[in-house]
């Protein structure tokens, strides 16, 4: 005879792990959370208020951020890094987010690492305002290495149908205000991981007052409440990710418009210029926000309003054209 836990797969581990993070979902619970974790499916109440509601929904992962927090044993941020990467993209709809869950897969599950995984899940769902109301863990030792897991999040927001489709909304000489990033935010570390072996660097040497690793490891930005505040003085939000600027911008204009962006205007980390000795200017525009997390799109007449409300700053205007020209 042979066991589960045998084979692999401990279930009294699950269930302890279970136990462990129920605090956690608890804290993010919203009045609209119809029950509470452990049943088969979580439950949301929809919102009033709205004349035409419509569902919205966006899913992601963190990507090989996640193999430098494993090597680095630190797994606090990389669930905020999840839950960032899904409601950033739901705010670009004019969504609200509501809900979210998680999919946690490892070869064995490591509890302790675990609980701080979702953790820092919660912590992001706290930020983006929405509620934890359920989750997967998988053990699968066939089909991971020892000590590794992935991670995919999945968020639910709501927004009128007539408000979704940003692109009617921008017209020529409205202007382009940039949100900064935190950092890499969760795109491009495939090609950040090959510079730092290429020039030989010490992930615990200090950068700018603290280690490297912390700084790759910097949680991404999460967006929510700047876009709850300043929805009514916008036209839309571009969220750079990887394909940067010149490949998310346009994804939020109409035929016939475009892009000039002054590069001297943006404020780039340092992260980002180390980076650059060993990558082109190209090959940066293409793969790294470069310092800039957020694109709002802002008629000119709004634009001292939203400066005042936000850290932003303007980097450009939308034009007659097509794609974005940096300049």
């Amino acid at each position: 005879m042979i066991s589960y836990k045998e084979a692999g797969v401990d279930i009294d581990a699950g269930n302890s792990f279970v136990e462990g993070i129920k605090p956690f979902v608890k804290s993010t619970l919203t009045p609209n959370v119809i029950g509470g974790i452990g049943s088969f499916s979580g439950a949301f109440r929809l919102p009033s208020g709205y004349k035409k509601p419509t569902l919205l929904a966006a899913t992601d992962g963190v990507g090989t951020k996640l193999r430098l927090a494993i090597d680095a044993n630190k797994l606090d941020s990389v669930g905020q890094d999840l839950v960032a990467m899904c409601v950033n993209d739901l705010i670009c709809n004019f969504a609200t987010p509501m809900f979210f869950l998680d999919y946690y897969a490892t070869a064995k599950l490591d509890v302790d690492s675990a609980k701080k995984v979702v953790k820092g899940i919660s912590d992001g769902c706290k930020i983006a305002k929405c509620a934890l109301i359920g989750g997967e863990t998988a053990e699968m030792p066939s089909m991971y290495e020892a000590g590794d897991f992935d991670l995919a999040g999945f968020a639910v927001g709501i927004g009128e149908e007539d408000e979704i489709d940003r692109t009617k909304f921008v017209k020529a000489g409205d202007v382009l205000v940039a949100l900064p990033s935190s950092g890499l935010h969760s795109n491009g570390y495939s090609l950040a991981r090959a510079v730092i072996k290429k020039q030989g660097l010490d992930l615990d040497s200090d950068f700018g007052g603290k280690p490297l690793i912390d700084v790759l490891l910097t949680p991404t930005r999460i967006y929510v409440e700047e876009f709850l505040k300043l929805k009514g003085e916008i036209s839309a939000l571009a969220h750079i990710t990887g394909g940067g600027i010149v490949e998310n911008l346009p994804r939020v204009f109409p035929a016939g418009l475009g892009a000039k962006v002054k590069r001297g205007a943006i404020k780039t980390p340092e992260i980002f210029k180390l980076i650059a000795k060993s990558v082109e200017q190209s090959e940066m525009d293409r793969t790294f926000n470069c310092g800039v997390g957020m694109i709002l799109v802002v008629p000119e007449q709004n634009v001292s309003s939203v400066l005042s409300k936000c850290d932003g700053y303007v980097i450009g205007e939308v034009c007659s054209g097509s794609g974005v020209e940096m300049i």
